[in-house]
């Protein structure tokens, strides 16, 4: 275990002054990540009452944008780990503000997908440009290999937290 004196003294950019940071302290990763989370929720939390929405609704934009296929709501409701009548309403909300569509499939009139309304996506991109912006100008501040490196740890990250389910769930 590394010693006060053999951690790295030098403060990422945007840290404190003396702040100690050890590539292998887990404790380390949790205050940063603890903080990053924090930010994040609070520019989400503020878009949720720009929008009169709540920020699980907020979460639930996010799985919609970023899935790769259509996105039902019965998956939506495995990503948020909520009821189905909690999606329910939650979809109920987003579409009412504009934000997503539901349509049916063509073949199977049963399964709903989720669609992000294209003016309401334009909508999020400008309120969470700064968001953007931070991301950029943090990224200024490494090299391609370091970007890798992290985007690695955190895809792994989300894996494994991905993979965790609350009992019962």
């Amino acid at each position: 275990m590394a010693s006060t004196d053999d951690r790295d003294r030098t403060s990422p950019p945007g840290g404190a002054p003396g702040d100690l940071q050890s590539p292998g302290d887990l404790q380390s990763f949790a205050v940063a990540l603890r903080r990053t989370h924090g930010e994040i929720s609070r520019l989400v939390h503020d878009f949720a009452l720009a929008q009169g929405l709540h920020p699980t609704d907020v979460q639930a934009l996010g799985i919609i944008l970023d899935s790769q296929e259509p996105l039902t709501p019965g998956r939506l409701r495995e990503h948020l780990s909520l009821t189905s009548g909690a999606v329910t309403a939650c979809l109920d909300r987003l579409e009412k503000a504009g934000h997503i569509r539901r349509t049916r499939e063509s073949a199977d009139r049963r399964v709903v997908h989720v669609h992000y309304v294209e003016g309401a996506r334009a909508a999020a991109r400008r309120y969470f440009l700064p968001l953007a912006e931070a991301t950029a100008r943090a990224r200024e501040h490494f090299d391609e290999q370091e970007l890798a490196t992290a985007l690695r740890f955190l895809t792994a990250l989300n894996e494994e937290l991905g993979a965790l389910r609350a009992p019962g769930r």
